[in-house]
């Protein structure tokens, strides 16, 4: 419960409203970066290094903390995104040997149900669907059991992304058949 709590409020802190930096003006922006630096990437690197340190516990946190990281990872920071993004392939990894089960399925059904729900909420942008392909798909090809199921996950979630940003785009287009064929799309 301690650790539990410890991420909910490391990820609470970082994802906090007054800490997006992108929000404010170039002027203030630097202001506060040269005063305070990035505390997000501060917090982010922490909530990192922590999940690492949980070792075989990290099991009892899947799929738990999949929607909490994934808030973190789309924290429009790059260092913050490059830095968390891996811990998704951690948790694939964690599920698929300590499951019994040789599969990710509860990650992936986790990890898609909050990309849906972020993605409409207006988070989540092309640099990140590239980056996460990327990241996924590096680190699955090393791994000898997951290279291929992780590689075909990388990629259905990255068209699965593709094809949600372009349906939270199009939902303000004029024409009703452009909105029906992404519909389609996502469906």
């Amino acid at each position: 419960q301690l650790w539990n709590n410890y991420f909910h409020l490391a990820v609470a802190f970082l994802t906090h409203e007054s800490l997006q930096l992108e929000t404010f003006s170039q002027a203030k922006r630097s202001k506060i970066i040269k005063k305070y630096g990035d505390m997000r990437k501060e917090i982010g690197f922490k909530i990192r290094d922590m999940w690492y340190n949980l070792g075989p516990h990290k099991i009892k946190f899947i799929p738990a903390m999949v929607g909490p990281i994934l808030e973190v990872t789309l924290v429009p920071e790059p260092e913050l995104r490059k830095a968390t993004i891996p811990i998704f392939f951690d948790m694939m990894q964690c599920e698929f040997n300590f499951s019994g089960n040789r599969n990710f399925h509860m990650f992936e059904n986790e990890l898609i149900t909050k990309l849906d729900q972020e993605v409409e909420g207006g988070r989540g942008d092309e640099q990140y669907k590239i980056l996460l392909e990327k990241l996924l798909l590096e680190h699955c090809r090393k791994h000898k059991y997951l290279a291929a199921p992780g590689e075909v996950f990388a990629l259905l979630v990255s068209s699965l992304l593709e094809n949600l940003l372009d349906y939270r785009t199009i939902m303000h287009d004029e024409s009703k058949e452009n909105r029906m064929s992404c519909t389609v799309n996502v469906l």
